[in-house]
């Protein structure tokens, strides 16, 4: 009698352990898997959510863009140039925020420099005009140079920002279609190649840790765009804000200047530290999930830091006053307080964020 009492003790205990066993190996997250499904929200949230989104709108402001200058070649008053020339900066703006993402299709498909490669080629395109060729996308696509954006901006503002509707001949008009053209084909593209029925690049990212072929982990996902906003927040800095204010042995070379047709440059500038914003923060048409959702979590004070340089860095290019181009000649002082800003942006992106997301 005591051993089966015994007997059934035991039974008792064993039949506890393997309750509890049970209990500890259902699907109940570990702290794990939560950190990998957070990882894998933030992926999917900006993927979805900014890239995707940024590019939708991108190619929606080319359409728009490319109809004004349709528009304008049909009936060519001042006041349609003047519209044109509007849609023009309206494109801008999701272009360069979507600079702060150069990788996957636009990087290797070359599309960057085929949207925006500045200073134009003026020779060259003269020689297309002079020419008895009929101007079409494919003809301009071969020589970036004398294609794009800044193409474009040249041909509806002219050197001296002053161009007046009636001083744009016919043939300007059929490179500004071409060129409209041109540039639209290239936004429609990097739209159609991210979302999920076209190329489906967002499953290269949204696959990043779980067989994809690009990503390995998530760790290398996340690392890929952060450092998609060291290189804007660089260029900025060191490209396109030095290239025309300390040209190597010279003055100011307002010719190295981006959007210098227009008087856009600063606002270029303002529109690539905001592209890191909206990474950051998870934040464009709508609040998801960010790279700041990561570090918040983990360190508040990186987290604070990181949102105060990206608003030091947008507050000090905002106050250069003036246009771009006169500034850099009459206002340095205030250039330069803004391109340090950019730069201590770019050094705590170096130093501080990329090792912190490498330690997740």
């Amino acid at each position: 009698m005591k051993m089966k009492h015994k007997i059934l003790t035991l039974g008792l205990i064993t039949m506890s352990f393997m309750m509890t066993n049970c209990s500890n190996n259902d699907d109940s997250p570990t702290i794990d898997d939560s950190k990998d499904k957070l990882h894998t929200a933030v992926i999917t949230d900006l993927t979805g959510n900014i890239i995707i989104e940024t590019y939708k709108e991108l190619n929606n402001k080319a359409i728009a863009l490319d109809k004004a200058i349709s528009t304008f070649n049909t009936t060519s008053t001042q006041q349609n140039l003047e519209l044109a020339k509007k849609a023009w900066v309206d494109t801008r703006i999701p272009w360069e925020l979507s600079e702060g993402f150069l990788y996957g299709p636009v990087e290797t498909n070359g599309i960057d420099p085929a949207m925006d490669t500045w200073p134009v080629d003026v020779e060259a395109m003269n020689n297309i005009l002079k020419s008895n060729q009929k101007i079409t996308p494919s003809l301009i696509s071969s020589n970036n140079e004398a294609r794009g954006f800044h193409l474009i901006e040249f041909l509806l503002w002219g050197e001296d920002g002053a161009k007046k509707a009636e001083q744009i001949t016919a043939r300007q008009k059929e490179y500004l279609k071409a060129a409209s053209e041109d540039l639209q084909n290239n936004t429609k593209f990097l739209y159609n190649e991210w979302k999920s029925d076209g190329g489906n690049y967002a499953a290269v990212f949204n696959t990043a840790g779980m067989g994809s072929k690009k990503y390995p982990s998530r760790i290398a996902a996340l690392e890929e765009i952060v450092e998609g906003l060291i290189t804007i927040s660089d260029e900025v800095a060191t490209g396109k804000i030095e290239d025309p204010l300390n040209p190597e042995g010279s003055s100011p070379f307002p010719e190295k200047e981006e959007s210098r047709f227009s008087n856009n440059s600063k606002q270029d500038f303002i529109d690539n530290i905001k592209g890191i914003e909206n990474v950051y923060l998870g934040k464009y048409n709508k609040q998801v999930k960010g790279l700041s959702t990561l570090v918040a979590e983990k360190n508040k004070a990186l987290d604070n830091e990181v949102k105060a340089a990206i608003t030091t860095a947008i507050k000090d290019i905002e106050a250069i006053p003036g246009t771009f181009t006169q500034a850099i000649y009459k206002n340095r002082p205030q250039v330069i307080k803004a391109q340090n800003s950019v730069n201590e942006l770019t050094k705590l992106l170096k130093s501080k964020l990329k090792p912190f997301i490498n330690s997740l």
